[in-house]
């Protein structure tokens, strides 16, 4: 399968997971909630890698890699976008991380000596701004729901997701040399996963409130979690290693940045709520923008 097209499916990946991340998310606590998803994820990884053998394709500079891209990617880019969504709501948030395709295809140029051109890059752009249009615009006029507020400075809230757009690129291009040399997808996001584990488990000894439980964890919750981290970090995650592994970073970026698009139709199925027009035009575009890469 094309590399292109399997950041496609990751994206799916983390559109559906969103499902069963909301609920243990709001009652939990955005950290306490990515750390018990962590700690799934890494039994499922290491579970896998072990099995299939490809933990020895590891070694200690691989490892040491991994863990500086899982830190930057999924530790600090995690925090960043969860802070950012707790001041300006998801849907500000996703316009604000789906940057992290256009800082891919920079820093892909200037790091990795990438170049995307002819109708690769016009449907990059198209499915890039398609995106934001159906993010930003994508608010039904009816719509009062406490996540339209914003809590605190809007230039913090900015910040806080231009830096986790930032982190998500920098974590994933700088793994994409180590992927080309033969590294176990499976072992090399097992590995990714535990240290950016360790670092939150960190955060959480350091007895700071906000890495706390706002709940205890409840059997329905730790379900919830376990699917999540399936779908998602397990599965979306390799996908996404796999794809840098054959495809250039910056269209892998590109194509992996439509989740908040095809999170539409899945809103749509379970709340019964149809998406405003910008959403529409915005899913169109971006359709248009994956067919041109794709075709």
């Amino acid at each position: 399968m094309r590399p292109e097209a399997l950041a496609l499916l990751a994206a799916a990946c983390w559109a559906v997971s969103s499902l069963f991340s909301a609920p243990p998310a709001q009652r939990l606590g955005a950290f306490a909630f990515s750390r018990w998803r962590m700690v799934f994820a890494s039994l499922i990884l290491w579970g896998l890698a072990l099995a299939s053998g490809g933990w020895r394709s590891l070694d200690m500079a691989t490892v040491a890699l991994l863990g500086l891209s899982g830190v930057v990617g999924i530790f600090i880019g995690d925090t960043a976008l969860f802070s950012c969504m707790n001041r300006l709501g998801p849907r500000r948030s996703g316009v604000l991380y789906a940057t992290h395709a256009l800082f891919s295809c920079v820093l892909a140029w200037a790091w990795l000596g990438e170049t995307v051109w002819g109708w690769a890059l016009l449907g990059s752009g198209l499915l890039v701004g398609g995106v934001m249009v159906a993010v930003a615009w994508g608010k039904r006029g009816d719509e009062t729901h406490a996540w339209e507020q914003t809590r605190g400075p809007l230039a913090i809230g900015v910040g806080l997701g231009l830096l986790s757009a930032l982190c998500q690129s920098l974590g994933t291009l700088m793994i994409k040399p180590l992927m080309v040399t033969g590294v176990d997808p499976v072992a090399a996001s097992a590995t990714r996963m535990s240290l950016a584990l360790g670092a939150h488990t960190l955060l959480f000894a350091s007895g700071w409130s906000g890495a706390r439980a706002q709940a205890p964890l409840r059997r329905q919750d730790a379900f919830l979690i376990f699917m999540s981290a399936a779908v998602a970090m397990a599965l979306g995650m390799t996908l996404i290693l796999i794809a840098l592994r054959d495809g250039q970073a910056g269209l892998v970026a590109v194509m992996s940045s439509v989740t908040p698009v095809l999170i539409l139709p899945l809103l749509w199925l379970v709340y019964r709520r149809r998406p405003a027009t910008g959403a529409w035009l915005g899913a169109a575009l971006a359709v248009a923008g994956t067919a041109l890469i794709l075709g």
